[in-house]
């Protein structure tokens, strides 16, 4: 009988608490040629982005149109990649006991913050500033000189992003606590090293305990309040600012949303490799996949409301700035864009996942999950290389307060050359290399809370089968 054969029937090494420690832990420490090879793979690739940047910074950055795809990359990471931690964060408020095993791999998203906290610098260079009167939901004020005081997006835009990556990384470290303990009491070389520095001196007291199970309930609601407010600045002095004429209060609302599906899509994605290639079969079940899937399609259907009340207002209004808008982001240049975002966001988790066979599977889900990034990957590009296509403000055919179909009708979309196809595949390969990296000092599997799970399961015989009995915590 295999171990996940003794674990589905009560039986086994996977039924003690130190035996689920020993399992996790080999897993931990090993590191196949497959994890060698993706490490080297992404490595790479991660070069050739920084070559493709550096081709782009010397074209320099007075072109705002040839930076499109590098502000849509980095919003794909921010919508994907950093709003995965709330696939964690809410079932845990929830107390579901099926998100125990998918936790710390969404948690361990957070570390790719990092990563995007550094690609968001050049991005404010390339804002312009408000005193070249660039339009603004800021208020300002004019110093005695008479000059605009122009960087308020610049600082609470950076602030609010940094203070994200802290919060988000603090949340992964207190989460970590229990599991750097128990590498650092069995382990050896520089794994034990680094678990000994992070650990500090969690000795698992009652005390320690508690503290915390409040500081995960609170950094979780605070990771959740400045996501929101960090999609609501990007979203609008990053995208929105740069049309001239696009006035949409349901904006930044819909880019958070969107961040929720992604969010998951990207969850689903991790845990069906984790399942298939780190060996996580026992832990990572059907349980998981479908409830995911679950999650995944409600986020769908919101996806569609978001879009379809943005685009009524819109295409019912029909005032001259609200059909240039129109023109440019959904009907004209980027329409195909349009059409793969609308099908791979909506239509295929829609009409698939409707179907029970494949939602209640543990390779529906994934795959589902591939279009939805894939979809959101082309409506980042719509709106953000969109936003970037438009002149500049020292272009004089261009009123800062309105774009009209006329000029909308004169562009056309802007395609990607090769150092942009560096930029975002060195961008996305970057991300998963820092979670690879990750994985090896903070077990990408929460041992603590699989440990935590046995004391709320029980197998007991029920007429001619055994049935599994879950408690819930207070």
């Amino acid at each position: 009988m295999t171990n996940g054969d003794a674990a589905a029937n009560g039986h086994g090494l996977l039924t003690t608490q130190a035996g689920v420690s020993h399992d996790l832990l080999e897993k931990h420490q090993g590191s196949s040629g497959l994890f060698k090879g993706a490490v080297a793979l992404f490595s790479v690739m991660f070069i050739l982005g920084v070559v493709g940047f550096i081709i782009r910074v010397t074209d320099g950055v007075s072109d705002r149109a040839i930076w499109g795809y590098y502000a849509a990359v980095f919003a794909f990471i921010l919508t994907t990649a950093q709003a995965a931690p709330m696939v964690a964060i809410a079932p845990r408020i929830a107390k579901a006991h099926w998100r125990r095993p998918v936790s710390r791999a969404a948690e361990m998203w957070t570390a790719v913050g990092l990563l995007n906290l550094l690609l968001f610098i050049p991005m404010l260079w390339i804002l312009p500033d408000l005193k070249d009167g660039r339009r603004s939901f800021w208020f300002f004020g004019i110093e005695d000189s008479g000059v605009v005081n122009a960087f308020s997006p610049h600082i609470w835009a950076t602030v609010a992003l940094v203070s994200l990556v802290i919060v988000g990384v603090a949340l992964l470290w207190v989460s970590s606590l229990p599991d750097l303990a128990l590498v650092r009491d069995h382990s050896t070389g520089w794994r034990q090293r680094w678990a000994a520095r992070l650990a500090g001196q969690w000795n698992g007291t009652s005390r320690q305990w508690h503290i915390l199970d409040r500081r995960v309930g609170i950094l979780g609601a605070f990771y959740f309040m400045m996501l929101v407010f960090v999609h609501f600045l990007i979203s609008i002095d990053f995208a929105m600012a740069l049309i001239p004429g696009w006035i949409d209060a349901l904006y930044p609302i819909t880019h958070a949303a969107n961040a929720l599906q992604a969010g998951v899509a990207t969850v689903l994605l991790t845990l069906f490799f984790l399942r298939k290639f780190g060996g996580y079969q026992d832990y990572i079940t059907l349980d998981q996949m479908w409830g995911l899937g679950k999650l995944m399609f409600a986020l769908s259907l919101l996806w569609f409301w978001f879009w379809f009340s943005s685009f009524i207002i819109l295409w019912y209004g029909k005032k001259p700035n609200e059909e240039a808008v129109l023109e440019l982001l959904m009907i004209g240049p980027y329409l195909p864009a349009m059409y793969a975002s609308f099908v791979m966001n909506f239509l295929v988790p829609f009409l698939t996942m409707i179907w029970n066979p494949l939602r209640k599977s543990v390779w529906g889900p994934p795959l589902i999950a591939t279009s939805v990034l894939a979809g959101t990957f082309f409506d980042r590009v719509r709106l953000y290389v969109a936003a970037y296509s438009v002149p500049g403000l020292g272009d004089p055919s261009v009123d800062k307060h309105e774009l009209t179909v006329e000029q909308v009708e004169n562009m056309s979309a802007v395609m990607p050359g090769l150092p942009d196809v560096l930029i975002v595949a060195g961008a996305i390969s970057g991300s998963i290399l820092l979670y690879l990296l990750a994985s090896r000092i903070i077990p990408v599997m929460n041992i603590w809370e699989q440990k935590e799970l046995l004391l709320y399961k029980i197998h007991k015989p029920f007429h001619r089968t055994e049935v599994m009995v879950l408690g819930k915590r207070e």
